[in-house]
């Protein structure tokens, strides 16, 4: 096996898919583009809402802009399904703005793996909606989401 690898690798088992969507999680939550790019293969195709990036250096620029914009950062990843060398998940992450103007964002991600383990595209829909302070449900330290913190079917997501 090559050191290159993102492990787990293709094709998926549900336990995989399972352990794959987690990982993709805990390097989103780090909000660390040096972190998060490398899942990907270099040559990986994006379309995240109306943006559309080609290759790691176009992901690690919208990333380090996404995350000097959406402060605060919290975020959790769902299975929707898998078959072998594909993923579809739901998720949901809060942020603020500079303003401080908190939202909540929803979507649908659908991502193809290469046979290393690194996605070699991401397709994403998402929509925001503002919500108060008090209305937040991902509200732990920032970093990884702690084991016990309920995930999106239990916070009625």
């Amino acid at each position: 096996m090559s050191p290159d690898n993102r492990l787990p690798l293709p094709p998926f088992t549900l336990a995989l898919a399972r352990q794959k969507v987690r990982a993709a999680e805990d390097a989103w939550n780090s909000r660390d583009p040096d972190i998060v790019t490398p899942a990907y293969s270099v040559t990986s195709i994006w379309r995240n809402r109306s943006v559309f990036l080609t290759g790691h250096d176009q992901i690690h620029e919208f990333l380090t802009q996404k995350w000097q914009r959406e402060l605060s950062y919290r975020l959790i990843k769902h299975l929707w399904t898998f078959a072998d060398h594909r993923i579809a998940v739901r998720f949901a992450y809060e942020w603020h703005d500079v303003g401080g103007q908190w939202w909540r964002s929803f979507g649908n991600e659908n991502w193809e793996f290469a046979a290393d383990g690194r996605m070699r595209r991401r397709i994403a829909s998402i929509n925001d909606q503002p919500i108060d302070r008090a209305d937040r449900l991902f509200d732990w330290p920032l970093g990884r989401r702690p084991d016990d913190h309920p995930n999106l079917e239990e916070l009625g997501l």
